[in-house]
């Protein structure tokens, strides 16, 4: 039976929650809400069905605090048939109350391995491998597992399946599905800790709680990842800068801040550095501000900067499999904006530069029609013909940012302009 997943569910029902990716800072919130959820609704037990290639060591570390502290019975269950615990899945499974596995599953190829997918070299590989053999061999001992072969799956790399695991007590049983291993393991006496009460299990007929990952969790999961958010936050903060060298483009501005949001919540769940991400704020404020201040240069350089360091101290986390933003997304980031800054600025001082007269004498931009670059009250600047020009109100009218309007005179190299747009109530 399967009851909905709301906040009224029974008492003694089975929470089941499924995980299917790597292991990462969303896996370790998820398993976290999932247990809570289990234990404030007195569930019988909690079981996880896992397969995963592995993930960070942090991570992995949060996880099996949080099962190994669990006052309820966790069962893992490696599912479905075909499906894996490798590296960080091995830790997992074996810190269960239970450890179970579907026909044809595999657990073990726990060798730590840098953030990057490379191997680890000289002593900072021994000094990893010796503290991860020593973490799986106490997760063993403390469940009454093989101690020997899990550190032969750290040292070694080996790898078994289900079948075997068994034999050589690394997990419990072999399943076929769900439904096989809540029979299985129906009235087993379990300890919930070595120096604590037991528990006979007690699932017959017991309703089935599912806890999945819920719609944020399963966007951070695609987008927690420091180079997917350093890109966001990049590209945000370019489309942003083309918005400010162009004030009449709405759609650049709307996407700038949308993808800017969503580059720091993809920060949300990572082990940031409070100061990468100030660096990237102010990158962000320099990049909009090179627009607005005469001279061009100095504010543009210095954002970039700020953003390429920002990019480099983001990620907080020592440890060495953390996920850091790659040198090819600090390329791909600052030297898109770069050029956009620079090529920008070129153009806007090479027109500055240009004169603003024809050859026979005549005011070239007298007669035509732009928009306000910003408030004119009644003294400002306009954007006509792809430049900005000090301008003033005719009449001292003021006209307001983002205007239509026409140039009707010049004053020295100052535009007299007045607005164009239709004033609201009028017949046209």
């Amino acid at each position: 039976m399967l009851t909905a997943c709301g906040s009224d569910n029974p008492p003694g029902a089975v929470h089941v929650s499924e995980m299917a990716q790597e292991i990462g800072p969303v896996s370790a919130n998820f398993v976290g809400r999932a247990l809570d959820r289990a234990e404030r609704q007195d569930a019988a037990a909690w079981i996880l069905m896992m397969d995963t290639p592995g993930g960070l060591i942090s991570s992995t570390d949060d996880i099996v605090q949080r099962i190994l502290a669990a006052d309820i019975p966790v069962i893992i269950f490696v599912s479905p048939a075909g499906a894996r615990a490798a590296s960080a899945g091995t830790f997992i499974t074996m810190a269960g109350h239970i450890a179970a596995m579907a026909p044809n599953t595999q657990i073990g190829a726990a060798h730590p391995i840098a953030g990057g997918g490379e191997d680890i070299e000289g002593d900072l590989n021994e000094k990893v491998t010796n503290d991860a053999a020593a973490d799986i061999r106490g997760i063993a001992k403390h469940r009454g597992r093989n101690e020997e072969w899990a550190e032969q799956a750290v040292r070694e790399s080996v790898s078994i399946t289900g079948d075997e695991a068994v034999e050589l007590n690394v997990v419990d049983l072999v399943a076929a599905d769900l439904n096989d291993l809540i029979a299985q393991i129906d009235g087993r006496t379990i300890l919930l800790d070595p120096d604590g009460e037991s528990v006979t299990l007690d699932l017959s007929g017991a309703p089935i709680v599912e806890t999945n990952y819920n719609f944020a969790e399963s966007v951070l999961d695609v987008i927690a990842d420091p180079n997917i958010a350093f890109l966001f936050t990049s590209l945000g903060s370019l489309l942003l800068l083309i918005e400010a060298f162009s004030p009449g483009l709405v759609g650049p501005g709307v996407f700038g801040v949308i993808m800017l949001i969503f580059g720091f919540f993809a920060l949300g769940p990572l082990d940031t550095n409070p100061a990468g991400i100030a660096l990237l704020v102010l990158a962000i404020i320099l990049l909009i501000a090179e627009v607005f201040v005469a001279g061009f240069g100095f504010l543009g350089i210095g954002g970039i900067i700020a953003l390429i360091l920002g990019g480099l101290l983001l990620i907080g986390d020592a440890s060495v499999d953390a996920e850091r933003v790659s040198i090819w997304a600090l390329i791909v980031g600052a030297g898109l904006i770069g050029l956009v800054v620079f090529g920008l600025g070129t153009l806007i001082a090479v027109d500055r530069r240009r004169p603003k007269w024809s050859f026979q004498g005549t005011r070239g931009i007298v007669g035509r029609e732009g928009h306000a670059h910003n408030t004119l009250s009644p003294e400002g600047t306009v954007m006509v013909d792809a430049e900005l020009w000090s301008a003033r109100a005719a009449a001292g009218v003021e006209i307001t940012e983002g205007a239509t309007i026409k140039v009707i005179g010049m004053d020295g190299l100052t535009a007299i302009v007045e607005s164009t747009d239709t004033p609201e109530g009028s017949d046209g």
